[in-house]
């Protein structure tokens, strides 16, 4: 899937694709670390019938936000869109962000016109928070972007780091 997502222009779709890439970081890290070492920190996304791997989540370190806080992102496979995997990947991401760390925020980032992602996180319990204009650049064009954000204090009922 890395190898697509750095080579296929269909693969990460509209919202995704930012140019033909190098393959070697993402190889590099998965035999050093398997994608979990360093952020960006990466888990597989699997079909709920079979397990195979329809995407991925991920979460990274950022400083925009300040500390106690992870950026998270999702990429599933176009021919796995629509099914639901992807809201249910970042719910369960949530889950376990809060519930194995002590972040008291997690934001994410998405274009305006992507108003799939936006349903999606807010069926996360995301809210959407404000508007980066000129944030993103794709197609030869500064595109702006929403901000969503939940904090651990939104759903009293998340789980809590041991």
């Amino acid at each position: 899937m890395c190898d697509r997502f750095a080579t296929d222009p269909e693969f990460g779709g509209q919202f995704e694709w930012t140019g033909f890439g190098s393959t070697v970081e993402y190889r590099r890290r998965w035999e050093e670390d398997r994608l979990l070492g360093a952020s960006p920190y990466n888990l597989v996304v699997a079909a709920s019938d079979d397990d195979r791997p329809v995407g991925w989540v991920n979460w990274r370190d950022t400083d925009r936000a300040g500390p106690g806080a992870w950026e998270i992102g999702i990429l599933i496979d176009p021919n796995e869109r629509g099914r639901g995997a992807g809201t249910a990947a970042q719910s369960l991401l949530v889950d376990y962000l809060f519930a194995t760390t002590p972040t008291h925020r997690i934001w994410a980032g998405t274009e305006i016109e992507n108003t799939v992602e936006q349903r999606a996180l807010e069926r996360c319990g995301f809210r959407q928070e404000g508007l980066l204009r000129g944030h993103h650049f794709r197609d030869g064009e500064w595109r702006d972007s929403y901000i969503y954000g939940i904090t651990r204090d939104d759903n009293p009922n998340r789980p809590r780091p041991h």
